[in-house]
């Protein structure tokens, strides 16, 4: 027996079980792109990471050399090679962020598949409510935090954004360096 759906609808059809399936399709997307997304970043860990020795063992050799101008120029280009590298890494840094955001969107479109699938827990407040709870006590930045509580308040989407932002600008002052 074929499941109803929405292009084929019967008696048994309901928007519960399709917005499931859009709910688990977004879950998928998200978990896909940062499976591929790890996969290039992990290279590129791997490459920065042999860069820094790299830049090391020629900036060792040039202290060995004499004095001399271009000894000083070559010195000057491993240091701004250097700091282009630390660049890089703050990059990452954002990336991690990033991934760290899209889990926990990840988890809580799974988390919202299965009360919604449930109908003793769909309709039942307390539920939502502790779900909610459950969503915003894996938040481990303050602007997820802010955003979440933006929107149970009736913000708006951008209003939202913009209040996270305002945290994200006072976080972003507290990158390392390594």
């Amino acid at each position: 027996m074929v499941e109803s759906n929405s292009k084929q609808p019967d008696l048994d059809w309901s928007q519960v079980r399709e917005t499931v399936r859009l709910l688990t399709v977004s879950v998928a997307q998200v978990e896909k792109g940062m499976k591929e997304g790890d996969a290039s970043v992990n290279t590129l860990t791997d490459s920065f990471t042999s860069l820094v020795g790299q830049m090391n063992k020629i900036n060792n050799v040039l202290e060995s050399l004499s004095p001399s101008d271009e000894k000083e120029v070559a010195i000057g280009y491993c240091e701004e090679t250097s700091q282009k590298i630390q660049s890089s890494i703050v990059a990452f840094q954002f990336y991690d962020k990033l991934q760290q955001s899209l889990s926990h969107v990840a988890d809580s479109l799974k988390g919202l598949t299965k009360l919604v699938e449930s109908p003793e827990r769909l309709y039942n407040p307390k539920e939502w409510t502790d779900f909610q709870k459950e969503i915003r006590n894996r938040y481990t930045m303050e602007s997820e935090k802010v955003m979440f509580d933006a929107i149970l308040q009736g913000k708006s989407i951008d209003e939202a954004i913009q209040l996270a932002g305002k945290v994200d600008d006072d976080e972003d002052d507290d990158i390392e360096l390594f």
